[in-house]
């Protein structure tokens, strides 16, 4: 099992004829995702990549029966583009953009709403659940199947998190980057309440940082869930110091009144173990009685391994 997205889900990507939308829908097919379709409007009834493309997500839903959608488009149609998946009736949209604006950022939580669509991002390197479906920019190598869920507002450090998982003889379940702008779709709520449903899930890695309460929420409401898992968390940005120039975009909105030991404390003190340094994952894991050894544990060899290099991200490309 998995959450969010597997083997059995039909993504459609919007935006998909773009130059970063086509190399990652190429690395996402040869991973074994089930993309079924394309949209670019003005090209429809074109194929790209061996795939249909349409003019709306309407339509190629509609043919295609997707159900997700992976977003690759400008900051500026971010809005335009949720508004789209969830009027199609998509379960899921992945949005890879970043600097979307603020206020239209909160304009797509009102259209949210009202749907049935869930959104992942903006900001996000997406969602993996490995060897089953990749939507995203995730360095797809690095993972494999396993029990542990990561949950994330950092990029790197996730993939930090599933290395020392893998370190420890573990594979992951699925990793959800939740994107670290100051206005995003799910947050550490929805998504930890999401591993707590999934029987393949035993354990979970959270991983904060800096801006706004997203961490003291998700503390709060794994406080109070009935049935609870064994949850590792690591918060980034222990000496950062307040800056309205350099760091976290959320932590200018906090005005650094919100420190990295506030929102450890408030994970420790709901009963999440606090970890001081991501390195500390892999050993907090082996002590975890709730986890069987995963059948492929992580190789010295692998611990050398290193995600390939990838194209800086723009999203602002011609699609």
């Amino acid at each position: 099992m998995s959450i969010l997205a597997g083997r059995n889900t039909k993504v459609l990507v919007q935006g998909m004829t773009g130059t970063q939308a086509s190399f990652h829908t190429k690395r996402s097919l040869d991973y074994g995702t089930d993309i079924v379709a394309g949209v670019t409007p003005g090209k429809g009834g074109t194929v790209h990549l061996g795939l249909p493309v349409f003019d709306t997500v309407k339509e190629a839903a509609a043919e295609t029966g997707a159900t997700a959608s992976l977003m690759f488009v400008p900051a500026r149609m971010v809005k335009s583009a949720v508004a789209e998946a969830a009027e199609a009736g998509l379960d899921l949209a992945v949005c890879i953009s970043d600097n979307v604006p603020v206020r239209d950022m909160l304009e797509v939580r009102n259209i949210l709403k009202n749907s049935r669509t869930r959104l992942i991002g903006p900001n996000t390197p997406g969602l993996i659940t490995p060897g089953e479906a990749r939507l995203g920019i995730f360095p797809e190598n690095i993972h494999t199947p396993g029990q542990i869920g990561i949950v994330s507002r950092s990029s790197t450090l996730t993939y930090e998190a599933v290395l020392e998982t893998r370190r420890a003889g573990f594979g992951q379940s699925t990793v959800v980057g939740l994107g670290d702008d100051t206005v995003i779709g799910m947050n550490f709520v929805d998504v930890l309440r999401e591993f707590m449903a999934d029987e393949a899930t035993k354990a979970i890695v959270m991983i904060g940082q800096l801006g706004g309460t997203f961490e003291e929420l998700g503390a709060d409401w794994y406080r109070s869930c009935a049935v609870k898992k064994p949850v590792i968390g690591f918060v980034a940005g222990n000496s950062q110091a307040f800056s309205a120039t350099v760091g976290y975009a959320g932590d200018i909105i906090t005005r650094g009144k919100i420190t990295a030991e506030d929102k450890k404390k408030a994970l420790a003190d709901a009963g999440i173990t606090v970890v001081e340094q991501i390195s500390d994952v892999h050993g907090e894991f082996a002590k975890t009685a709730a986890l069987d050894h995963d059948r492929k544990a992580f190789s010295p060899a692998a611990r050398q391994h290193t995600a390939p290099s990838l194209p800086q991200m723009r999203t602002d490309s011609d699609n």
